[in-house]
């Protein structure tokens, strides 16, 4: 059995599993962790419980520490950043006429990577 909380990084997504380790995490705390993506800002949305290994994709990480006032800052500097991203992005959608449809624009929390979704 391993103890894990349950983490999601949007509103309405998926819920990752993370070994919380020795820190006092609780249910609605922010938390930064590390993902594939590379290191993310997620709400914790499922308290300390023990689940099977057939529950958890191994190895499990672990959370890295509870989120600080400047992670929560870094968060809303990401979010403006990503707004001028999408706005410039539309703009050479429309002046390359590419057909494409621009969905969203997202930076992980440390800003390693810009991530562009979009249709065609």
């Amino acid at each position: 059995m391993y103890e894990v909380v349950g983490i999601r990084f949007k509103k309405a997504g998926k819920v990752y599993y993370f070994d919380p380790g020795d820190l006092e995490v609780k249910k609605d705390a922010f938390v930064i962790v590390e993902t594939a993506r590379g290191i993310e800002y997620g709400k914790v949305v499922i308290d300390k419980k023990l689940v099977g290994e057939n529950d958890v994709v191994l190895p499990l990480k672990k959370v890295v520490r509870l989120a600080t006032q400047k992670d929560i800052l870094s968060v809303d500097e990401n979010k403006a950043a990503a707004k001028e991203a999408f706005q410039s992005c539309e703009e050479k959608i429309i002046e390359h006429k590419l057909d494409m449809k621009l969905v969203d624009v997202e930076y992980t929390f440390d800003r390693n990577k810009i991530i562009f979704l979009f249709y065609s």
